[in-house]
């Protein structure tokens, strides 16, 4: 016997503090045809509350991707980076970084800590479409949930 299955929308953080820059984002997000949920946060200290379920954020969504931008007010993204990968919990949870920074350093840092990808701004539509193609694709083969019964 056979067993219904549907899919769900991928969860993705947005931390970005840029008006038009998260405009771009959510507009491609949105020309890519990913089922998705966005949450859409503007600075480095509510991503971390987010992400650890803090305060305000108790019945956040675990984000199956996030978007993150390096330079943040009130905790830099390259900060917020290192704790989500210094987490064994959140360190599973795929970033992709959406920058202004052309910096070589901040580049071979978030290599190092090994997100998904570093893509700089103004980001390249198609290749933005492109990468969350491939991250979509992904994630819906591993995120499949059985239907209510």
């Amino acid at each position: 016997m056979g067993q219904n299955t549907v899919g769900r929308p991928m969860e993705i953080l947005l931390v970005e503090d840029s008006i038009t820059a998260a405009r771009v984002a959510i507009g491609g997000l949105k020309h890519g045809h990913v089922q998705h949920r966005l949450t859409w946060l503007t600075n480095g200290e509510e991503a971390l509350e987010f992400l650890r379920r803090a305060g305000k954020f108790s019945k956040a969504p675990r984000p199956d991707l996030i978007l993150l931008d390096l330079g943040l007010p009130k905790k830099d993204g390259r900060e917020v980076l290192r704790e989500i990968k210094a987490d064994a919990v959140l360190a599973e949870i795929p970033v992709v970084i959406l920058t202004a920074s052309t910096d070589q350093e901040d580049r071979l840092a978030s290599e190092k800590l090994q997100v998904e990808a570093y893509m700089t701004k103004p980001v390249n539509l198609e290749k933005f479409l492109d990468l969350v193609a491939k991250l979509s694709r992904f994630w819906h083969a591993d995120m499949i949930l059985p239907t209510a019964s």
